[in-house]
């Protein structure tokens, strides 16, 4: 980043003030506008040190920034083709089998997985099929101290289908995986969307829950008051549950000073 980008982006905002109590990070894709480089500086200025969904490629890009890769992408096929079908848990297997050694080896802990979509399967077909495919990874993570992050997503409004959309269907599949190593990705933006009663499941369910996604509701923007989500009460909640994991900001900015939104998100979460 030129020293006049960074002026230009940067000088008009100062670094968040943290409390340390919640260990903050970004999503990559929320910001594409700008080059891993500059998100990374980006972040710094701010005076967090994660960025969520990178993959192997770019993180000697963040080590060189001292940034953690908070949740590792890279193995999965695709939101849509994923572990409650076994047509694909050959490719996963080999894909999940080859990427855990990486992450470990570059020091992260968290890899994202994801359903797939229900094409026509039930509930227990498909929960019953996941849990046979990641069982057959769960031991190779277990070894290497990584964990396999289920992410749970809304398919009413953006992943229409998708079969892990309720907090209930994910819970029960990692009681059936059996593995310390294989947790939630409680994203609060999706399961607003499909299920609501945030608070109450992060409560009952958060030894379940590695790891978390904000946006607003409705539309995945800034977690302002121009949303009806209250995000100083959720992540007073996470923090009181003893949560000592990443909470990343995914939202879609809807401002034009999309670094200034990505502050107040950060000062809005930081309990």
């Amino acid at each position: 980043m030129s020293n006049d980008r960074m002026q230009a982006l940067l000088g008009h905002i100062s670094p968040a003030v943290l409390k340390g109590n919640i260990h903050h990070s970004v999503c990559r894709w929320c910001y594409n506008s700008l080059s891993l480089e500059e998100l990374c500086q980006v972040v710094k200025h701010l005076g967090f040190s994660a960025v969520d969904l990178v993959g192997p490629e770019h993180w000697p890009l963040l080590k060189q920034y001292g940034i953690d890769s908070s949740m590792c992408n890279g193995a999965e096929i695709s939101l849509e083709k994923g572990w409650n079908n076994p047509q694909y848990h050959a490719k996963l297997i080999e894909n999940y089998s080859a990427m855990i050694p990486l992450v470990a080896k570059a020091g992260y802990k968290n890899l994202i997985c994801f359903s797939g979509n229900r094409d026509g399967m039930g509930e227990e077909e498909g929960l019953v099929n996941a849990a046979k495919g990641l069982q057959q990874v769960a031991a190779l993570a277990e070894r290497y101290g990584v964990t396999l992050v289920m992410e749970l997503l809304n398919s009413k409004v953006d992943h229409i289908d998708y079969q892990c959309d309720n907090t209930q269907w994910g819970v029960e599949l990692i009681n059936s995986i059996g593995s310390e190593n294989c947790k939630l990705l409680y994203d609060i933006y999706h399961m607003q969307v499909d299920e609501g009663n945030i608070c109450a499941n992060i409560q009952r369910y958060h030894s379940y829950i590695a790891h978390y996604h904000t946006a607003g509701v409705p539309g995945r923007h800034e977690i302002d008051a121009s949303q009806e989500l209250n995000y100083p009460a959720i992540m007073q909640v996470i923090r009181n549950t003893g949560f000592t994991g990443y909470v990343a900001q995914e939202f879609i900015p809807a401002q034009p000073d999309a670094i200034a939104s990505l502050k107040q998100a950060i000062d809005i979460c930081d309990v």
